[in-house]
């Protein structure tokens, strides 16, 4: 009899607090996530939801002073990695979890040649001699498709488009074939033609190695053709988790369907593209039941205003919401 499959990422119950002002204040609340071998994960949500603090807290790369782990476990390949020393969590960053970090332009040291970064990680954790890391990182380069690659070895960040930068920090993540990739919004700032040519990269490459992605953005109409399950955040907590095509065609969270007809291809034709009122509630405030709200057009006095939790609409699919899309709605207090 075969051995059920282990999730390679699993995330449970995860807090993470963020210090600011003096005081301390819940960004993230009991998030649990699984990836498993091969597969492509998608967080998706606005700016400000959680989605790159949970990301960070993989690697322990928190900053120190203002963010940590509050409660929660974060394992990988059955290894908790919460509260690990700095010690064990180089011998996975880079090596078994590759990051590729938000503006390539900022995340690469402006005074450093293409080649010697790619090739820092290789020398420092001893996975290469520089005369084999730099083929390494050649080839690196010419996998993601950037033209004359010993060349752009000798080259400056600056010296290089915005599409060619994050195909270097594609490259510089993917060098130690990591099993697993961590994409913090890695199309921010691109034109739509680049953005689809990185998204068609960074798939072909997922599956070539056979490596789970965790993909985070703000856009759920990029995850359509890429992502096998989704994870929809708000205002540091999961609203709405299932694999890609229930969420995109049977969304049940309230949250999940504005983010969703806000995008072009879901509006209706001749009518102005929707918009999602407000925005999310700052750290600073307080709010009891659900965090959506304020913002919601399904808003009930009283349901409402009680601690939602998760709960299972079908075995994969899950909903944070008293009131989800297609149900009746509650008796107001």
């Amino acid at each position: 009899m075969s051995q059920p499959v282990r999730p390679l990422l699993d995330i449970r119950d995860l807090c993470i607090d963020v210090r600011t002002g003096g005081r301390a204040f819940r960004a993230v609340r009991d998030v649990s996530l699984s990836v498993m071998p091969g597969e492509v994960l998608a967080i998706v949500g606005e700016s400000g939801s959680g989605k790159s603090l949970t990301a960070l807290s993989v690697l322990g790369l928190l900053p120190r002073g203002i963010a940590h782990v509050a409660s929660g476990t974060i394992s990988f390949e059955g290894e908790d990695l919460v509260g690990a020393s700095e010690r064990s969590l180089d011998a996975i960053r880079g090596k078994k979890i590759g990051m590729i970090f938000q503006e390539p332009l900022s995340a690469l040291n402006p005074v450093m040649r293409i080649g010697d970064q790619i090739i820092e990680g290789l020398l420092v954790r001893g996975e290469a001699s520089v005369q084999s890391a730099r083929q390494r990182a050649i080839a690196a380069l010419a996998e993601v498709r950037i033209p004359d690659p010993e060349r752009r070895m000798r080259q400056y960040p600056h010296e290089l488009s915005g599409g060619m930068r994050q195909r270097v920090m594609i490259a510089l993540a993917l060098i130690s074939s990591p099993r697993v990739l961590v994409a913090d919004e890695p199309t921010t700032a691109l034109d739509v033609t680049v953005q689809a040519q990185i998204l068609d990269l960074m798939k072909s490459l997922q599956t070539r190695s056979d490596m789970s992605l965790v993909l985070i953005t703000h856009d759920l109409g990029i995850v359509a053709d890429i992502a096998d399950r989704v994870a929809v955040m708000y205002a540091g907590m999961i609203v709405e988790s299932g694999p890609v095509d229930a969420i995109l065609t049977m969304p049940r969270h309230p949250y999940t369907i504005g983010l969703l007809s806000c995008l072009p291809e879901f509006a209706t034709h001749g009518r102005r593209l929707n918009v999602v009122p407000g925005s999310i509630p700052a750290l600073s405030e307080e709010i009891k039941g659900c965090r959506f709200k304020s913002r919601c057009p399904r808003y009930v006095t009283g349901p409402c205003d009680r601690d939602v939790a998760l709960s299972r609409l079908r075995p994969d699919h899950l909903c944070r919401c008293v009131y989800p899309i297609g149900t009746p709605a509650p008796a107001a207090a």
